[in-house]
């Protein structure tokens, strides 16, 4: 058999895929090429954006860890929605595939998962917002899968292959075959492809949930329980929406050049698309080692050395971002005591001043060695949602949002990532995130709340995190209330 495929240099070789077939329900077959005069944003455009369902993941170039690879997937040869996460670990159970080295992603579950799950997975005593027929989650699976590696700049095209549905041989051949397609493509792909993005989008104006008289009205009820006691933070979010005929992709462009960040997606379910921009992870499990990084505190870059380390001195002493940042970290090793060996929770990082594009902000980190009987969805609902993104205590926080907030959360504080055919995961949280249907984009932004905030100050950083998402859409920072301009 592998003189059939010797036009190729396929991984696994003939006999190694026959072997794995026997123990895997899914076998990646994948060929690696040089890939130095390409980016993942043309292979996008090129190979996938005219497919229907499909996906992109990228990372803001910095660190190495989250920003080696940007994976595109499309072709699903499943997609996954509902409201009970048992359908999705009962997917992944029969879907395994085997490991391959040095690569932490070439195929599984990649979607969202709405902020409703809250409603499924702890008992409120408020769930005014919780909505029998709303869509909880929705995961693609798909059979082509390209890794673009930006240590090497090379690229893998991986095709998922089901060898005990279709047969072996069958299975390897498709898989040749489908790969030489892409290939061909890939040859045929010149730098006169004109993707530019020229001018601007045509302006409109904004519609919100809320005044700002409302969303302060808001903050002092939520102050209210604070002072009685009831919990320590909640954060507290307005929703913004555009009609917009501007195609998707382009808002991502804009998004990813505007806000860079380690978490940068762009999901197309064809009627329903998320853009967005994520700084933040939600959980990570490999190797049996589970971990999430809780974000706290703010300041400004300067792009001014002397300047930024006096910010950054400035914010490690702020006693306010110190104390909200703490809680968020005991949050995160409470969350993840859930599921790892007792004694084996750890914050391996402490304090640390991280810098971004165009800000820097404490970060720590936590970590822990996962219990074997627990799968990558049961980690995902123990950490379910950030403290971030709800507050503290979590549950009487998430309670205190449904009784504020005027509308369902949608997929805005959910999750957005993936989990593997090898049984592992990363995940960020769904902030700095936009989401298109019906000719109509959406986004939603918060502020934590506390018992010393000013609501005008809160309603206007709410407006400070949507300004990279409206200009994605609009091509201007500036919000247009009813023919007003709030700057």
């Amino acid at each position: 058999m592998s003189k059939v495929y010797s036009e190729l240099d396929l991984t696994p070789n003939w006999e190694e895929y026959s072997a794995y077939a026997e123990h895997y329900q899914v076998v990646p077959v994948m060929v690696e090429l040089l890939a130095d005069t390409l980016t993942p944003i043309t292979l996008y455009q090129y190979l996938a954006l005219d497919k229907g369902i499909s996906f992109l993941l990228e990372s803001a170039p910095g660190n190495e860890k989250t920003a080696r690879f940007s994976f595109i997937g499309y072709d699903p040869f499943k997609v996954v929605t509902g409201r009970n996460l048992e359908v999705v670990s009962s997917q992944l159970f029969n879907l395994k595939g085997p490991p391959v080295a040095g690569l932490p992603f070439y195929g599984g579950a990649v979607g969202y998962f709405s902020y409703g799950l809250v409603y499924k997975l702890e008992n409120l005593r408020s769930c005014r917002h919780a909505r029998e027929d709303e869509e909880l989650f929705r995961l693609m699976f798909p059979e082509k899968v390209l890794v673009f590696d930006h240590r090497y700049h090379t690229l893998k095209i991986v095709i998922n292959t089901l060898p005990q549905k279709e047969g072996e041989k069958a299975a390897y051949l498709r898989a040749q075959d489908s790969i030489k397609e892409i290939i061909g493509k890939l040859t045929n792909l010149t730098t006169s492809e004109n993707w530019a993005l020229t001018g601007k989008p045509e302006r409109s104006s904004c519609n919100a949930t809320m005044t700002k008289r409302d969303f302060c009205t808001m903050v002092e009820k939520a102050k209210d329980y604070i002072k009685a006691g009831d919990i320590f933070q909640v954060v507290l979010s307005q929703r913004f929406s555009f009609p917009s005929l501007e195609a998707p992709f382009n808002i991502y462009r804009r998004l990813r050049r505007l806000n860079p960040s380690p978490y940068m997606f762009f999901l197309d379910f064809g009627e329903l698309k998320l853009i967005g921009a994520s700084p933040e992870m939600l959980v990570r499990m490999e190797g049996g080692i589970v971990e999430t990084r809780p974000i706290a505190g703010t300041r400004p870059r300067t792009g001014q050395q002397e300047e930024d380390l006096r910010l950054a001195r400035e914010l490690l002493a702020d006693e306010k971002e110190r104390a909200e940042h703490l809680m968020l970290v005991d949050l995160g090793r409470n969350d993840l005591g859930k599921v790892c060996r007792p004694g084996s929770v750890k914050v391996t990082e402490f304090f640390k001043v991280e810098e971004f594009s165009h800000v820097m902000h404490i970060v720590s980190t936590v970590q822990g060695e996962v219990e074997r009987k627990f799968n990558p969805v049961d980690v995902l609902k123990a950490v379910f949602p950030a403290g971030t993104v709800s507050g503290a205590p979590k549950i009487r926080a998430m309670e205190i949002i449904d009784e504020l907030e005027p509308v369902p959360r949608g997929p805005y504080a959910g999750a957005v990532g993936y989990i593997s055919f090898t049984g592992e995961m990363n995940t960020c949280i769904t902030i700095r995130t936009l989401w298109v249907k019906d000719e109509m984009v959406y986004f939603q932004a918060g502020a934590g709340i506390v018992w010393d905030s000013d609501p005008e100050r809160e309603y206007q950083e709410t407006i400070n995190k949507a300004r990279a998402m409206a200009e994605a859409v609009t091509g201007t920072a500036e919000f247009c209330f009813n023919g007003g301009i709030n700057k």
